[in-house]
């Protein structure tokens, strides 16, 4: 058997992003001789593969273990690509890869924003194998390369609602043809674009408002704190915190805020972007401000310029949404009260919540540098899911890092375990 022959590789495709991304990387791995399979679980996935070999699942997910053991024995599948590997339909395929001795490649948005998308093996975020060990980044750093911003990515907004339609229209079918599958989302897709439809359509007048209340802030030099919302729906709440959801969290921080934090700070609360407005946070939370009698010390906003709020807070309290990480680079304190990648000694706020209003410590800058390139070396991947310059940059990067024959974390993990032993 020639080398080339033996290198092919067989890699199975689940459930990716609302874009052309999959199929992208698919035709290249295709043209370099491997063999490239996508499993469609809903007519969205379909119409987004393309032309390239495909099977389909119409089946309930309880059916997927059986259904993939058959598939992973008749095509020989090496590799497995998806995107996130919480989504019952990608995480089914995880057990069944383990037992075939098959790599799980892991894609999703990127720990680092807007130029990077994450391509990490075995898992992500709370599932992932970086250490939390701060000295093990101080060690590595020094010998991974000096990263730089990477290319430039745009992802603009519209073209995410383009393809979010593109790719959610077509399940309107999904009754017919695949009868059996079920979103992992919380609505179906036509209730979350209602939603987001109704959203955005007064954005115009939320940025309009919430700009003048920044710079209000800003003006009056008030010490202030950040509390960025994340969404319900993201597997970082359902899968690797506690929080009990959005409203528990939000009245727990604002309950120990008001009895902990110093009497002339306020506690900005910032709405995720992509949140669908069903929650109508800031009713809620005026109506616990009156019952708490704290009117005037919780701003809330709908939008807004996050960096500048990131420049001038005092303070950062999130579960684990990646606006810490950008919090960590703007030097702002941090707490993480979730499982996130960044939480370690040195970079966030390792004491209670209560205390960190008092005592939180900005993060070590080199130790934060090396956290940043040991992640861009081993887990990141220059590109994006959306434009067509980001599908095309991170389908190519993707593709070199896919033929490695090892991740470049695991000769990290490999290289400090031998050196260890020395």
């Amino acid at each position: 058997m020639s080398s080339a022959k033996a290198n092919r590789r067989a890699f199975l495709f689940l459930q990716g992003c609302t874009s052309p991304f999959f199929s992208r990387l698919g035709e290249i791995l295709s043209n370099k001789g491997h063999q490239v399979y996508r499993i469609n679980f809903n007519a969205g996935d379909a119409v987004y593969w393309r032309k390239l070999p495909a099977w389909n699942f119409r089946d309930p997910v309880s059916s997927l273990p059986a259904y993939l053991d058959e598939k992973f024995s008749a095509a020989g599948i090496t590799d497995v690509v998806m995107l996130g590997d919480t989504r019952p339909v990608n995480r089914a395929a995880i057990p069944i890869a383990a037992q075939y001795g098959a790599r799980v490649h892991v894609l999703e948005e990127g720990y680092f924003r807007p130029n990077w998308i994450t391509l990490e093996e075995g898992g992500i975020n709370g599932y992932s194998r970086l250490p939390n060990d701060p000295d093990w980044y101080r060690e590595v750093g020094k010998l991974v390369p000096d990263y730089g911003p990477g290319k430039p990515v745009s992802n603009p907004m519209r073209l995410l609602a383009l393809h979010e339609v593109g790719y959610h229209l077509p399940n309107l079918l999904n009754p017919l043809l695949y009868k059996g599958y079920r979103t992992h989302r919380p609505h179906i897709s036509g209730v979350e674009f209602y939603g987001w439809g109704r959203r955005f359509a007064k954005m115009p007048y939320f940025e309009h408002r919430d700009k003048r209340m920044i710079e209000k802030l800003l003006r009056s030099r008030d010490p202030f704190y950040l509390l960025p919302l994340q969404l319900d729906s993201d597997s970082q709440i359902r899968e690797h915190s506690s929080s009990g959801g959005m409203l528990y969290f939000i009245k727990k921080v604002i309950n120990s805020f008001i009895r902990h934090a110093p009497t002339n700070t306020q506690l900005v609360i910032k709405n995720h972007p992509l949140d669908t407005g069903f929650t109508d946070y800031a009713a809620w939370i005026e109506r616990l401000q009156r019952r708490l009698k704290i009117a005037g010390r919780i701003l809330y906003l709908e939008s807004g310029d996050l960096l500048s709020l990131l420049e001038h807070g005092r303070g950062v309290v999130t579960i684990n949404s990646s606006v810490g990480i950008s919090a960590l680079a703007h030097n702002c304190p941090t707490i993480a009260l979730g499982k996130a990648i960044y939480d370690m000694p040195g970079l966030t706020f390792q004491g209670t919540l209560d205390s960190f209003w008092h005592h939180c410590e900005t993060p070590d800058q080199q130790l934060f540098h090396n956290f940043k390139n040991t992640v861009l070396h081993t887990v990141q991947i220059n590109g994006g899911f959306y434009s067509q310059v980001g599908i095309e940059l991170g389908a190519a990067n993707c593709y070199q890092r896919l033929e490695q024959a090892q991740s470049p974390l695991d000769k990290l993990l490999s290289m400090t375990h031998q050196e260890a032993l020395l």
